[in-house]
């Protein structure tokens, strides 16, 4: 399986816009915003757990990124609210479950193989701009933009922009809640913001490994 898997080309999801398609796992569907493979898969992903449901016991060999957008998550290390961003480098394992139901940004298979940092955090609404991980290839924040505010980024490395609240518009196009775009390396990301500004998840720097191959 393969979407949005040229990485040389901007790519754009519209939540509102995608079906959920269903998981391996009862009550556990996806929305998929790129994907090199099929269930084992480097992948971008929204995944909305339905109250009760849960994954079997498995280890992530290429690593695990995740972001709470609604409900709690939960595994045998805790439970992760809203706004509760997690690492599971390559080796750990855990099982994935929502007692009450939950709805997650995921990344799959994009650690590097010896990277064994691990992140559990939360994130600040007031901040304005929140660095949540960074090493020598990305840098993953969350920043909040004011109302009407021309934001104008450097995607030398590529960049990935996940619209948490509020919107904001880019060539042309509306990205409000929940949409994703994502910049190849050498371009620019420039943008206004609506009029309730727009709050985003944004990782840069890591895509230049993919064009690069």
């Amino acid at each position: 399986m393969r979407i949005n898997a040229d990485f040389t080309k901007r790519a754009a999801v519209h939540f509102e816009d995608t079906p959920w398609v269903p998981s391996p796992a009862p009550g556990v569907e996806r929305k998929m915003l790129d994907r090199i493979g099929e269930e084992v898969a480097r992948a971008t992903t929204i995944v909305r757990f339905a109250p009760g449901s849960a994954f079997d016991p498995h280890v992530h060999d290429g690593g695990e990124e995740f972001l709470v957008l609604d409900g709690v998550f939960q595994d045998e290390h805790g439970d992760f609210p809203a706004g509760s961003y997690v690492r599971n480098p390559p080796t750990t394992g855990h099982t994935p479950a929502a007692a009450e139901g939950a709805v997650i940004l995921v990344k799959l298979h994009q650690f590097d193989p010896a990277d064994r940092t691990e992140v559990k955090t939360r994130t600040d609404d007031g901040a304005a701009q929140q660095q949540l991980f960074q090493d020598s290839v990305e840098t993953v924040t969350l920043q909040t933009w004011a109302p009407g505010q021309a934001v104008s980024l450097d995607a030398h490395g590529g960049l990935e922009v996940f619209v948490v609240e509020g919107s904001y518009s880019e060539s042309g196009e509306e990205f409000s809640r929940w949409d994703w775009l994502r910049l190849p390396s050498g371009t620019r990301f420039d943008a206004v913001t609506g009029p309730d500004g727009a709050r985003v998840w944004m990782k840069s720097g890591h895509l230049a490994q993919m064009t690069a191959k």
